[in-house]
């Protein structure tokens, strides 16, 4: 397992001079996500994307990224995610398959995604704007007012818990929490898309039919997302296609974000803090 973070030696100017010190770095290496489908008995493999991400919760990255995509529709269609063996000394923990169930389609004309795609921007290299649309994007249950109390103390609770940020001061972060402001999930990453897949990769699996172990969450209809940084499109669509009906960011909205949490119920909050924030959509 590759370490979320790397230790590297650096000049430093302080009080007037140059000293070397050791420093302390968010890790970011690429991940390569392929698909295992078909049949059982004559299975085929896909190369779908690669990501460049901290390492550290590949599965439920996998997962996450997958169902914001609209590739599977549950944690069921995915029989497991595994680290690739079979690949390249310097590739070893940087390649996972997901083997999905043989009743899943895959068609990858329809996904019109190129196969690399930056830590800051998962949208790059859509073909067009209608393939920016995830398959499946349905309407939301609307959240209903936003309690100030609760939200303005989310960014201190996810600050609270963010391990690696304490450490490198250089990685994004995505948080869920239940309608009290309670803390369920924090996954970090060097992109905030796919800290955000992380989220959506650990619901999945929590929620996943059968599972006794672990604590349950709340009904999707209850949960909040928070991402550090701003809220672009991509965010915005992945939370609409997890079911979470409240998305908060600590920056901006851009503009088609705020449009699409607009046709899908989602209520939007921008620029949170501890002392204020902006409502761009819902929250009555």
């Amino acid at each position: 397992m590759r370490a979320p973070v790397e230790a590297v030696w650096t000049r430093r100017y302080l009080g007037g001079g140059l000293e070397v010190a050791e420093d302390v770095l968010a890790a970011e290496e690429p991940l390569e996500i392929r698909l295992g489908h078909g049949p059982l008995e004559d299975r085929r493999e896909t190369r779908l994307s690669v990501t460049m991400r901290t390492p550290g919760n590949d599965e439920e990255l996998a997962l996450g990224f997958l169902f914001t995509e609209g590739i599977i529709h549950g944690r069921e269609d995915v029989l497991r995610v595994v680290h690739c063996e079979d690949v390249k000394e310097e590739e070893r923990g940087n390649v996972v398959r997901a083997e999905l169930h043989p009743s899943v389609e895959v068609d990858p004309s329809r996904w019109q995604r190129s196969f690399y795609m930056s830590s800051s921007c998962g949208v790059c290299g859509k073909s067009s704007i209608d393939a920016v649309r995830a398959q499946g994007l349905r309407p939301l249950t609307p959240f209903g007012a936003v309690d100030p109390e609760v939200i303005t103390a989310l960014p201190e609770r996810m600050r609270n818990v963010q391990t690696v940020f304490r450490h490198t001061g250089g990685i994004h972060a995505a948080a869920l929490f239940d309608r009290q402001g309670s803390l369920l999930i924090l996954r970090e990453g060097v992109g905030r898309h796919n800290a955000v897949d992380k989220v959506v990769g650990a619901m999945l699996m929590a929620d996943a039919p059968g599972r006794a172990e672990g604590p349950q969450l709340p009904p999707a209809s209850d949960r909040m997302l928070l991402v550090s940084g701003r809220a672009g499109f991509e965010l915005v669509q992945k939370c609409a296609m997890a079911g979470i009906p409240l998305m908060a960011a600590l920056g901006a909205p851009s503009s088609l974000a705020v449009r699409l949490a607009r046709e899908t119920g989602l209520t939007l909050v921008g620029f949170l803090s501890e002392d204020r924030f902006n409502v761009y959509s819902g929250g009555s």
